[in-house]
């Protein structure tokens, strides 16, 4: 199938709420703009639940980091189109999400 196209490289989340290692999950996505979706919703999510009144919600992208920092870990597994996963790190999420988010609100 097409992970191997620019930009639809499967990519697996893995994430860790807290330091307990009892939070760690995973989620896998057909590219990485979907996983960069599903990290953006989890904070909305994380978001409603803290604000269950609310029914718009904004943030900033600073916000955004900071939810990424706090959490226990975070990596994103990217198929690399030769049989193989590349591992990035919350730092490159943030970027990645930055750039993301900045395209879509164009």
């Amino acid at each position: 199938k097409g992970a191997t196209m620019a930009g639809k490289k499967h990519t697996i989340v893995l994430l860790q709420e807290t330091a307990s290692q009892a939070t760690r999950t995973f989620s896998d996505f057909e590219t990485v703009q979907e996983a960069l979706n599903g990290i953006c919703q989890l904070y909305e999510q994380r978001l409603k639940a803290l604000n269950p009144g609310q029914r718009n919600i904004t943030y900033d992208i600073t916000e955004l980091y900071a939810f990424i920092d706090q959490l226990g870990d975070l990596c994103c597994m990217v198929y690399n189109g030769q049989g193989a996963y590349e591992p990035h790190n919350k730092q490159w999420v943030k970027d990645k999400v930055y750039h993301h988010l900045k395209k879509m609100a164009a």
